[in-house]
């Protein structure tokens, strides 16, 4: 039978059983000089966790052998990778604009009347889409994967995985305006979110047309066409020079314009009203200016019941729509 190592520090002399580290007060007094002393608990205990763990000390980590490779236990992924089509991805050309967000560009694929260039969609995106998109349409399908849209667009750019590439629709005057219902009539309202706002709810009350200036007004972005979610398909917008005459134009036709003012002398509740209607909106803080307050019939405000008596004017056109759809 092999006879088992001893522990280290165990270095006495030959047939001699003292350990050389241990000290001779550590256990029993002796009965006499060079009698065997018997070591202490705590260096037995020291000593045999040495000697069954050899790496452990001061130099463990420096003598540790590696652990093996873990990647040889985990399930591999055999999968091929998708082809990352965006290497080529490339922003809107010149007079085009870039649509994104499922309820605009599904909107954009439902209007014939718009049209389209490219379709960036993700894989997961896809079966989302209300109009698939079909070869009678004449515009390219590209699968890509969500960072490449993240870099085209932008990382903050809420995409939901498709963009699309249009142009933007034909232009209407207010010649081609029929004279019913009700026209919103925008005083140099300049953020695309507001604009975008008002164009949502002027789609769900069924307003004819928003009436904007060339100058002093967002253009028709990818973040109007967002906060639009598809209203920019449903509802013409007529670009005019100089507001104050388009005013007088629309009186002209029979419109009754109505100036939407927080200290508008009367409520809006009470005003008179005679279809066909022109709603016209100031910018915040500004408000309408001097011309359009003058080129309006009535200035009325919302009757607010708390304390703030003036909303922001995406939610003011909301209330105001409703209130006059209700009459």
């Amino acid at each position: 039978m092999k006879q088992q190592r001893p522990p280290q520090g165990f270095k006495g002399k030959r047939g001699s059983d003292a350990p050389s580290g241990a000290s001779r007060t550590s256990g029993p007094k002796s009965a006499g000089a060079g009698q065997f002393q018997k070591p202490s608990p705590r260096f037995i205990e020291r000593e045999t966790s040495r000697y069954d763990n050899p790496w452990r000390g001061r130099d463990a980590k420096a003598g540790e052998p590696k652990p093996q490779d873990q990647r040889s236990y985990e399930r591999q992924d055999r999968r091929k990778p998708a082809p990352d089509m965006s290497a080529g991805l490339e922003g809107p050309r010149h007079g085009r604009m870039m649509l994104y967000g499922l309820h605009a560009v599904n909107a954009a694929l439902g209007n014939p009347k718009r049209r389209a260039h490219r379709l960036y969609v993700t894989a997961n995106a896809l079966p989302r889409l209300e109009h698939v998109p079909t070869d009678d349409r004449h515009f390219e399908t590209i699968e890509v994967r969500p960072d490449a849209l993240d870099r085209l667009l932008g990382t903050d750019t809420v995409h939901q995985g498709v963009a699309l590439e249009v142009e933007p629709l034909a232009g209407v005057g207010l010649d081609d305006l029929a004279t019913e219902g009700i026209v919103l009539v925008l005083d140099q309202i300049t953020d695309p979110h507001n604009v975008g706002a008002i164009l949502r709810s002027a789609a769900a009350f069924g307003v004819k047309a928003l009436v904007v200036t060339e100058r002093h007004s967002p253009h028709m972005t990818g973040v109007l066409a967002k906060t639009a979610s598809g209203a920019l398909e449903h509802v013409p917008i007529i670009e005019v020079v100089n507001l104050s005459q388009c005013l007088t134009q629309l009186g002209a036709m029979g419109f009754w314009r109505i100036g939407l003012d927080s200290e508008g002398p009367e409520v809006l509740n009470n005003t008179k009203i005679t279809p066909p209607l022109a709603l016209v909106l100031g910018a915040e803080g500004k408000g309408l200016r001097r011309l359009t307050r003058e080129r309006c019939d009535v200035l009325a405000r919302l009757d607010l019941p708390g304390a703030i008596k003036s909303l922001n004017v995406s939610n003011a056109a909301a209330i105001s729509l409703a209130l006059l759809a209700l009459r």
